[in-house]
């Protein structure tokens, strides 16, 4: 079945008050302001008018503007404390385009915290999504397997495998589990509007390699990806 190309709006949340990495979003990522990555990936895809920084930062917002981007808002600041989930920040930015009279079919949600994100895994996530779905969201292979790897504590406080009969003494042998890695989300906005992401029965995975799937969470994190993107870049890559 064919569909009409959908009216995308791409959103790129970035909060000034992280804590884990301070001002990660201005810090420079092998040579580039991180938020500037995912401006650049947004680009290929979309024009200026349809991509959304939301931050409550003057200082990421200069940054993304000496960039050439124009932030169309700035997030009120219940929106931008540690308590505040994406959820309503997603809510807020459609909300505010909406009231601007601009109406779209669906969002691509690109995080900053995934630099080893790719144009190829923000296409991929975008043809796999249909209007039928809620959400096309890119995965990676999950470090533990709740069939193989994964245990639970019963009322005595023994250990018991978390799901099915706890059998498999292969890895490869158990069923495989996914996790969200938090680069691409292709989302539904009908279904944003109707529910949060965690309601959301019609998920379909995009896979990344685990290697691509880090997430800067801690300074550790950053290094290692700063050290894999370069390698990344200096090591053809198979076709």
């Amino acid at each position: 079945m064919t569909y009409a190309e959908p009216k995308t709006l791409f959103v790129i949340p970035a909060r000034g008050g992280s804590k884990g990495i301070p001002d990660k979003n201005i810090r420079h990522f092998n040579g580039v302001p991180l938020i500037c990555r995912a401006v650049d990936q947004a680009r290929l895809f979309a024009a200026d008018a349809d991509i959304c920084v939301s931050t409550d930062s003057e200082r990421i917002a200069d940054t993304v503007r000496r960039h050439g981007l124009e932030v169309p808002f700035m997030r009120p600041g219940a929106l931008a404390t540690d308590g505040a989930g994406t959820y309503p920040v997603l809510l807020h930015a459609v909300d505010w385009y909406a009231r601007q009279g601009r109406h779209y079919d669906r969002m691509v949600l690109l995080q900053t915290t995934s630099p080893l994100r790719r144009p190829e895994d923000i296409r991929a996530a975008m043809d796999a999504w249909t209007p039928d779905c809620d959400m096309a969201v890119t995965v990676c292979e999950a470090a533990t397997n709740p069939y193989y790897n994964a245990f639970e504590t019963d009322g005595e406080g023994f250990l018991h495998i978390s799901k099915g009969p706890g059998d498999y003494t292969r890895r490869q042998d158990a069923p495989k589990v996914w996790e969200y890695n938090g680069a691409v989300y292709v989302i539904s906005i009908p279904s944003l509007l109707r529910e949060p992401l965690s309601a959301f029965v019609r998920r379909l995975p995009v896979v990344m390699p685990r290697e691509r799937s880090v997430d800067l969470d801690t300074p550790l994190d950053w290094t290692i990806a700063e050290a894999l993107d370069r390698q990344f870049n200096d090591t053809p890559q198979s076709e």
